[in-house]
């Protein structure tokens, strides 16, 4: 076969506060045919993620950093189309950490063949992915109760979307933050959250008690900052935090302060509970198999 033109998207500077576009290059390489062993992919889809912004930083995040000058990391969907692999054949479907790039050569170890037969396929990379995944293990960290109030605040983004779906699944009420009218609308009407708060046009705390006047027994954080402030006034006795994510700060080139009432944890008797989804990867199969069972059910 001929090479193919291939585009990456390199990282060249580290980002100083928010990421701008000359921190990125787009960088045109060629790729040939696989060598012994492996496989040629196209990749179809790809996730951007929260913390892909970490490891934008010197020093490690949630994963050793990104190297200036080479192409990103990132979860991503391909189509197989050269083997030369006894493991996989053209036409396969694959996933792989080799995203930010359109073509790309690896052992078949390093992929996961997934089914053609799932539509959309960027599913895989959603509902079925590792931002389900995530939102599936917090709610199980959380023990959650049918009983339960749940706020989760990054509600309209692909973690907190899931989570408030899942818990309404388990039988809780769920409240969810996002950040505009239209957001709060989606998350009521698509999602089926009892209650959405605009946190840019409504003080949290305020809305929070409105929305849960008896208190919350399990916040989903994702955003940290105020939303975190929010929750830990609004927590019931014995409550559950379960800490995935603090986007609020991730830009800030100073640390972001604390919230100003963490003796809540004390006084109340809170349990909070932080967790990488990695650490969960022997869970798959049974995540796939149960919200797996949810998507085809619609």
């Amino acid at each position: 076969m001929s090479k193919l033109c291939n585009r990456q998207i390199h990282l060249i500077n580290r980002p100083k506060g928010l990421p701008v576009e000359t921190d990125f290059a787009m960088v045109e390489t060629e790729v040939g045919p696989p060598p012994e062993g492996t496989v040629l992919v196209r990749n179809l889809f790809m996730s951007v993620d929260p913390y892909m912004r970490g490891r934008m930083n010197e020093g490690k995040s949630y994963a050793p950093a990104f190297q200036l000058n080479q192409p990103m990391q990132g979860r991503a969907l391909g189509e197989v189309i050269k083997s030369n692999s006894q493991a996989l054949v053209q036409g396969d479907i694959v996933l792989s950490n080799y995203g930010w790039r359109q073509y790309f050569h690896a052992p078949a170890s390093e992929l996961r063949k997934v089914s053609r037969d799932v539509h959309p396929l960027s599913v895989y990379l959603g509902a079925l992915g590792m931002t389900g995944m995530t939102a599936w293990v917090g709610l199980r960290l959380a023990e959650l109760k049918p009983t339960d109030v749940v706020f989760i605040s990054g509600a309209a983004g692909a973690v907190g979307a899931m989570a408030g779906q899942l818990a309404r699944l388990r039988g809780c009420r769920v409240i969810g933050s996002a950040g505009s009218k239209e957001k709060c609308e989606l998350l009521q009407r698509e999602y089926r959250f009892d209650a959405a708060i605009d946190y840019k046009a409504d003080p949290q705390f305020e809305n929070l008690k409105l929305a849960a006047p008896d208190g919350i027994d399990v916040y989903f954080d994702n955003v940290g900052g105020k939303a975190l402030e929010a929750a830990l006034s609004s927590m019931r006795l014995h409550g559950r935090i379960i800490a995935c994510g603090s986007i609020s700060g991730y830009n800030d080139v100073q640390p972001t302060p604390g919230p100003s009432n963490l003796f809540n944890i004390i006084g109340k008797r809170l349990t909070v509970k932080g967790f990488l989804v990695s650490d969960w990867l022997d869970q798959l199969p049974e995540f796939e198999r149960e919200v797996g069972d949810y998507y085809k059910s619609g």
